[in-house]
This record gives C-alpha cells, sequence and structure tokens, in this order.
C-alpha cells in the first residue's frame, strides 16, 4: 500500500498563520470578508435552524459572527485553528482541521472559509465532517478554485525560465469545482452542490499583491518548494511581464480568486431521493409536447 505524500508543509501554515495574526494588518481580510458576507447569505435562503454550529478555522471571528447574525443557529462555537487568535475574545476550542476532535454526529452545522485548501488529505477531512454531523447536519464550505492566482502563476513561471531555464512552484494548486463535487460525493454527503464566484482584484503593481497574500497568511507552504528566495531580477522581471501581460488600459494589473462553494447535507430519510430508473410515470416526449422518435 502506498500512502501519498503531503502536499503542503503544515508547520509552515501554523507559522505563517501566528505571524499573520500577530502581525494583523488593517483590510488584508477582504477577500475572507467578501467569502463570509455570501456563506451568510446562503445561509439566510436555508429554511432550516441548527441547535450547535461550528466556525471551523477561526477566520479572525468573521464567519462566527455571520453565523450568529443569521439567526440560524441556536450555539455558534469558534475553532481556532492552531492558535488563538490573540485580537480576539479566547475562542471555544483549537484545533487542527486536519485531525478534527469532534463526536460522531455532535454537530448540526459546520462552516468553513477559505482554509480548507491547506488540508493534505481533502478527502479525509471531509470524511471526518461528514461523521462529526448529525443525520440532515449541513456543511457549508468555501476555499480557492483552480484558476485562482492564474496571472501571478503565469509571470513568476515566465520570468524564471528566463533566467534559469527551470522554474520551482511558487503558487499552490487549487482544485477545480467537478473535482471538489466529486470528492463530497465520496465523502458520504447527501444532495452535494458546489458553485463556483470569481473576483477580480486590482493593484498598482504585483509586489502590491505579494504584500497583501503575506499579510494574509497565504504564501507558498508546498513541502516541496524551493528553498531559494528568489533572485531580485528575477521579481523585477516577473513584474515586468506581469504588467504587460495582465494589465488594464489604466495599467494597474489584475489578480484573479476563483471561489469554490461546497454543500452537502449528512444523510437523513427525510431528503429528496433520486427515483428508479424506469419508475416515470411520464414520458419525457409528452412534457415537452414532441413526438417520441424512435432511435
Amino acid at each position: 500500500m502506498t500512502t501519498q505524500p503531503d502536499l503542503f508543509d503544515r508547520p509552515l501554515l501554523r507559522h505563517r498563520r501566528k505571524r499573520a495574526l500577530v502581525g494583523a494588518k488593517a483590510g488584508a481580510d477582504f477577500l475572507l470578508e467578501a467569502v463570509t458576507d455570501d456563506l451568510k447569505d446562503r445561509l439566510l435562503l436555508i429554511s432550516r435552524h441548527f441547535d450547535v454550529a461550528v466556525d471551523l478555522g477561526g477566520h479572525t471571528g468573521r464567519v462566527a459572527d455571520a453565523i450568529a447574525g443569521s439567526g440560524k443557529a441556536e450555539r455558534v462555537l469558534r475553532a481556532d485553528l492552531f492558535l488563538a487568535d490573540p485580537a480576539l475574545t479566547p475562542p471555544d476550542l483549537i484545533v487542527d482541521d486536519a485531525v478534527l476532535p469532534f463526536r460522531d454526529q455532535s454537530i448540526d452545522l459546520i462552516v468553513s472559509g477559505l482554509t480548507l485548501q491547506f488540508v493534505n488529505d481533502l478527502p479525509g477531512t471531509l470524511v471526518q465532517i461528514r461523521r462529526a454531523l448529525k443525520p440532515d447536519g449541513l456543511l457549508l464550505a468555501t476555499l480557492p478554485g483552480a484558476g485562482t492566482l492564474s496571472e501571478l502563476r503565469d509571470s513568476l513561471t515566465r520570468a524564471e525560465l528566463e533566467y534559469s531555464g527551470g522554474a520551482a512552484a511558487r503558487v499552490l494548486p487549487f482544485a477545480d469545482t467537478r473535482d471538489l463535487g466529486s470528492l463530497l460525493q465520496r465523502a458520504g454527503f447527501a444532495l452535494p452542490v458546489t458553485d463556483l464566484d470569481t473576483v477580480t482584484v486590482r493593484y498598482d503593481t504585483m509586489f502590491a499583491l505579494l504584500a497583501d497574500l503575506k499579510a494574509m497568511g497565504a504564501t507558498n507552504i508546498l513541502k516541496d518548494r524551493s528553498r531559494k528566495p528568489l533572485p531580485r531580477q528575477v521579481l523585477l522581471r516577473a513584474a515586468e511581464l506581469y504588467a504587460e501581460n495582465h494589465a488594464d488600459p489604466d495599467g494597474r494589473i489584475r489578480a484573479t480568486f476563483s471561489f469554490v462553494t461546497l454543500s452537502g447535507w449528512a444523510p437523513h430519510e427525510s431528503q429528496q431521493k433520486p427515483l428508479r430508473p424506469g419508475s416515470a410515470k411520464t414520458r419525457l416526449a409528452d412534457a415537452l409536447g414532441v413526438s417520441e422518435q424512435k432511435a
């Protein structure tokens, strides 16, 4: 039996998360703010009330506040990732989202914003979440998807190729919507849904984008990353390529963020079930008002 090697350096993620929390930069969580607003809107559309909800990851308290503000949960637990946020009141618990501490069927709602993309075994974590949910409990999570930071990846790769003839991975890989939907099904969720939203953020230079990513704690944590920092001339060339290929007419550059939102329910007998093949009582041709053509 072969073991899949880890993709992410989780101790480094913990270190960079701590650095981002301790040196919090005002406004640096603008992407999380947008994602949180969207998650709250989705909760408001659900005609259910949940007894116990968990903000999985802490998220500077934004997601916990959104759950509470939606009025959809009786009790909200904030589960900070790795360490407590020093700017907030102490969390209800501190977790590693790769090894969840919840008992089976103990939680009604789990919401995660922009953290699950850093888990090495995402299928395993989704199985843990599904087991922790009570029957008819809900997972609602948003994570970056394929296409995120494509301009930065392109510019850094091309600049490094010009300089040395080879290029290391500098931007994390992100899963696409279909793959994430398949993972929900494999984890045993009922009624799985995934959808994609794209946000374009504009900056004066590539260096302003890199500064925001550092403030978010979202820099390169690939386990197989190059330990050598990029030479200054490569970074300058990458900034030039970025401005040449990914700028608007006013000279400002674009940074794309693709957000995939997942929702899935722990199975319950009350949920809708697909009909058995051949059990339909009305022909499709009759419903469409057309003549049936034999093959």
